[in-house]
């Protein structure tokens, strides 16, 4: 019945040494949880089973289910995760007011997460059931723009929820941190003309992806950050960039999966990273290592070519 916590770590990855020190300390102060390390690329069909696109990630399991999952190097949220599964291991009489307020704390960030948040079954590409499936449909035939919370994923949230906001069952709809309600509600504000109103419209992706390729002269879309490189081949193209001296700005493409996705598409080019100047395509990392050694790479970034 024990936690068991495991790191899929990488030795190229500053950020994951960091946090195997955090796992460290944390494996000291929780003496009934069980801290594991995978070495990520060294066991690809592991990897490639619970979905491990970047590193470092965190997967928390209970009696051998999965429970929880955490992506990137964050030692505030890694130990937070750790507390609230270890003390739900083993939950005294007392500690249930302390562990109602931590949900209740948890609950309004998740409904404050997005302008428009959908509790559901399921996702908005594979709804789990019938009204949820419904009120997916309305929210993209009036191009809202909703993040959405799988509510199977999580039991905790699911029974919560429901005392939470007093509304009994699923899906829930929440604008600005505000419960609407469920798809009869959301069927009555469609059919008065309220909803566009009421829930913020979906900026068309093309717009965006526009934007903000054009928000800096030198643009690089990457997994990670410039402070933090999630992949080995962003890392490589940061180290080059950074070698010019020249300033850029850099877009997670983990944070995002809509603009993952749909940049492929838009720029015609599969893989990232890629980097873009003034607006246009410049490429990934080959093609940025190429222009380093031929020495264009420095007045390509200056807008000089």
């Amino acid at each position: 019945r024990s936690l068991v916590v495991v790191h899929f770590w990488a030795p190229w990855a500053p950020q994951c040494a960091q946090m195997n020190e955090v796992m460290a300390a944390l494996a000291k102060e929780h003496t009934q949880v069980t801290f594991v390390k995978l070495e990520a690329e060294a066991v690809p069909e592991v990897s490639e089973k619970y979905g491990i696109s970047s590193v470092p990630t965190f997967l928390f399991f209970k009696n051998s289910q999965k429970v929880d999952r955490l992506d990137g190097a964050h030692a505030p949220e890694l130990t937070k995760k750790v507390q609230r599964h270890a003390s739900s291991s083993s939950i005294s009489a007392g500690s249930n007011d302390s562990v109602k307020e931590d949900l209740n704390v948890r609950l309004k960030k998740l409904i404050n997460a997005a302008p428009c948040m959908l509790f559901m079954k399921g996702s908005p590409k594979e709804p789990r059931c019938g009204f949820s499936k419904q009120m997916v449909e309305i929210l993209n035939k009036h191009g809202i723009s909703f993040s959405s919370f799988d509510i199977f994923s999580d039991e905790e949230v699911r029974q919560g929820l429901k005392t939470y906001s007093n509304w009994p069952t699923y899906p829930q709809l929440y604008v600005a941190g505000e419960l609407v309600g469920g798809l009869d509600i959301v069927k009555e504000l469609e059919a008065s003309g309220e909803l566009d109103t009421v829930c913020p419209k979906a900026q068309k992706l093309e717009d965006r992806l526009k934007i903000l390729i054009n928000k800096a002269p030198v643009m690089l879309f990457m997994k990670g950050s410039k402070q933090m490189a999630k992949c080995g081949f962003s890392k490589q193209i940061i180290e080059i960039i950074n070698s010019t001296g020249v300033d850029y700005e850099t877009f997670d493409i983990l944070e995002d999966e809509e603009v993952r996705q749909g940049l492929k598409t838009y720029s015609n080019w599969p893989t990232y990273p890629q980097l873009y100047v003034k607006g246009e395509l410049v490429g990934g990392v080959d093609i940025v290592k190429e222009l380093k050694e031929s020495g264009e790479l420095l007045p390509i970034l200056k807008g000089e070519n």
